[in-house]
């Protein structure tokens, strides 16, 4: 019998190509969403699965004793939850916990689960360790909520947690369609249309990309490692590059001469982030996508789905 994994936020980015490789392992693959930030048409063939709000109570119905449950779904576009704190606690703590809850409910077998590198915004300690704390936008500070009731339902109710802070997540089927879209989306998709992308700042803040393949390798070790009970890791490359270096990277992979058109800084940014991944490596995980071959199909993507030719949600960029 197939063993059951269960995703909340399928339909997202990560989600979605989580959903892909477990299925190409050989897992049932159970998916929830909501739809409100999903996309429907990104759930992968295979996926059983059930639209519905992870604060609705009928969750625990769709998790089974012996499951092991990610638990993706959020609200993360940064400069949406600044505007809307109430609903991102809403989503990001008590959605949680209700996830938490339902796991606890059904004895699953584990829950793996997002914070955020996010946690890391106010610390100026590079190379980032897990230790580092210092959230400020409230995105961070819902993360940092999610992330004590997580240990306290480790400690009371003795539910195994793993708990994963992506980094600069890039890869096939980013969420291009936010407000602020991430900035290699931005700067294909403007390209590609012929526009001038958006640089905020100098361009020389650098953050540490992590392609999705890596991270899902690292999301299948930790369904059966022990070694990832009750721990938390970063998940990046090791590695950063400037906003100006991506830009230009992704610009000779299209062979585009467009300008990139200079804005002031958008405040409450890092200037530089760089995950310490050595939790993570000492159990054998390594990056294995350079930054030049996860950009190259990256471009290639968007290229076959035809995502260049669709017209933006909002003409605002970001870097």
């Amino acid at each position: 019998m197939k063993r059951r994994v269960v995703i909340t936020g399928v339909a997202g980015f990560i989600g979605s190509n989580l959903a892909d490789r477990l299925l190409s392992e050989g897992y049932r693959v159970v998916g929830i969403d909501n739809l409100a930030y999903g996309v429907p048409e990104q759930i992968p063939d295979g996926v059983e699965f059930h639209r519905i709000d992870i604060r609705d109570a009928k969750l625990g119905d769709l998790i089974e004793e012996g499951d092991v449950v990610f638990h993706l779904a959020a609200k993360n576009c940064i400069a949406d939850c600044q505007q809307d704190p109430v609903e991102t606690a809403s989503i990001n703590v008590t959605g949680t916990v209700q996830v938490f809850e339902a796991a606890r409910g059904a004895r699953a077998r584990k829950v793996i689960y997002a914070e955020s590198s996010s946690l890391y915004e106010g610390s100026q300690v590079l190379p980032t360790p897990e230790t580092e704390l210092r959230p400020e936008s409230f995105y961070a500070v819902s993360k940092l909520a999610s992330m004590l009731f997580a240990d306290a339902y480790q400690r009371y109710f003795g539910l195994r947690m793993t708990a994963l802070r992506y980094f600069c997540v890039y890869g096939p089927r980013q969420d291009y369609r936010r407000t602020i879209p991430p900035v290699m989306s931005a700067f294909i998709l403007k390209l590609m249309r012929g526009q001038s992308p958006t640089i905020y700042g100098s361009g020389e803040k650098r953050r540490d990309f992590i392609h999705v393949d890596d991270v899902n390798s690292f999301h299948l070790l930790c369904i059966d490692d022990p070694r990832t009970d009750g721990r938390v890791f970063n998940l990046g490359s090791g590695q950063n590059h400037s906003v100006k270096q991506i830009y230009e990277k992704i610009a000779l992979i299209l062979n585009s001469d467009i300008a990139a058109v200079y804005k002031p800084d958008m405040p409450g940014e890092a200037q530089e982030t760089l995950a310490n991944i050595d939790a993570a490596t000492a159990l054998g995980w390594r990056p294995t996508v350079d930054l030049e071959t996860g950009l190259r199909s990256f471009v290639e993507y968007y290229k076959r789905h035809g995502i260049g030719e669709l017209e933006p949600k909002t003409s605002v960029s970001h870097s």
